[in-house]
């Protein structure tokens, strides 16, 4: 069963009326309000997944960052473990209830018969979209500056299709697959995603030029969808010169639309130059259902030693709640969110050890927690 949590939604709705003792707001700080249907403002489930690692602790800080700005979310939560051979049926019926899932890393054993959670997931729910958003924090010194790469991935074929057998003892064969159908979709959310905030460019990265027919589909549907948003420029990249352009020049690329095997790369690559797994927000999207967790997928589960010293960086997930809260239509409650978390980042007081800090998770979680407008 599962065990809510919900915060405390007291002055959810209380504002301060400006008075002779109180400053007037600044006019240039909001200069249209959001106007919210009825009922807008009624608190949301969310199926809550900890995961494995450092998931539960950088979940717990999610939660109590969300307590804190009496977020109107309360939380469903599924002890997951990645090394159960299926997702409990529980879990899938309480994300198709609540339609959004909030999720740690789920460790995937390597090798032996036992399937990724995480892949399961996607399919289970049709969650064809990942979503990894790769910039540049303010304060936070990387190599490259003016990163701000959206890496749109499909999710549930290609190379992730699971299609593997022994043909022969000491000779597999593993089937990548891909469709016109699942191409178009992703290539047409891509471009839906830069239309719908103000993105000028889409590039398709590809391995046509070897994999001429699996890839040459995945890049004929590219094509076909770029000509329905003729005020977006279209281009395509090789994946190998993808990779080499993305470490000596990343500020050319916007959104990037991928296969489903090239983007985990890509996107972690995008992610370490523009300042590691632990900062980069991210989700998995489909038409119904919409899974938030860390952008990168590497280091999303941490190592023993992160859990026991409780130093994991929660900036990642953090961030993707802000995105959660945005798919909720709670775009004030995102704006503070990530707000916040940008300023502890500029002073730099607060930071974990993969941002060059000594700080505890508890600590940056504290931070930004006293950051909150």
């Amino acid at each position: 069963m599962a065990r809510r949590t919900l915060p405390i939604l007291k002055n959810l709705t209380h504002r301060s009326t400006p008075g002779p003792f109180l400053p007037k707001p600044d006019p240039n700080t909001r200069s249209v309000t959001y106007m919210p249907r009825p009922g807008d403002g009624a608190p949301r489930p969310v199926t809550l997944i900890p995961g494995d690692g450092i998931g539960p602790l950088v979940t717990n800080a999610v939660e109590q960052v969300m307590e804190a700005m009496h977020a109107p979310v309360y939380f469903e939560r599924y002890d997951v473990h990645g090394d159960l051979k299926r997702v409990p049926s529980e879990v899938i019926e309480s994300i198709r209830k609540n339609k959004v899932c909030l999720k740690g890393g789920l460790k995937t054993p390597v090798g032996g018969g036992v399937s990724s959670l995480n892949v399961q997931l996607r399919k289970e729910l049709d969650l064809y979209a990942s979503l990894v958003n790769c910039f540049n924090l303010p304060g936070l010194p990387t190599r490259h500056e003016n990163v701000d790469i959206v890496v749109i991935r499909e999710n549930t074929e290609g190379e992730y299709s699971g299609l593997e057998h022994e043909v022969v003892p000491g000779v597999v064969e593993s089937l990548k697959v891909i469709t016109k159908f699942c191409s178009e979709r992703i290539a047409k959310y891509a471009f839906e995603y830069a239309y719908l905030n103000n993105r000028k460019k889409v590039t398709a990265v590809h391995k046509a030029n070897i994999m001429k027919l699996a890839d040459g589909l995945f890049l004929e549907s590219c094509r076909e969808i770029a000509t329905k948003y003729p005020s977006i420029k279209y281009n395509e990249i090789i994946v190998d010169n993808c990779c080499m352009q993305l470490v000596s020049k990343p500020e050319q690329f916007d959104v990037m639309v991928t296969p489903n095997l090239y983007g985990n790369l890509v996107a972690n690559t995008a992610a370490g130059i523009a300042g590691g797994t632990g900062v980069m927000p991210g989700g998995n999207v489909g038409a119904d259902h919409a899974v938030f967790e860390q952008g990168a997928s590497a280091g999303n589960v941490g190592n023993e030693k992160l859990w026991e010293q409780k130093k994991a960086n929660p900036v990642a997930l953090l961030l993707s709640s802000a995105m959660m809260l945005r798919h909720l239509q709670f775009p004030s409650f995102a704006d503070r969110l990530e707000t916040a978390v940008k300023r502890v980042i500029s002073e730099g007081k607060y930071r974990t050890k993969d941002l060059g800090g000594v700080s505890t998770t508890q600590e940056v979680v504290d931070a930004v927690i006293a950051n909150l407008d």
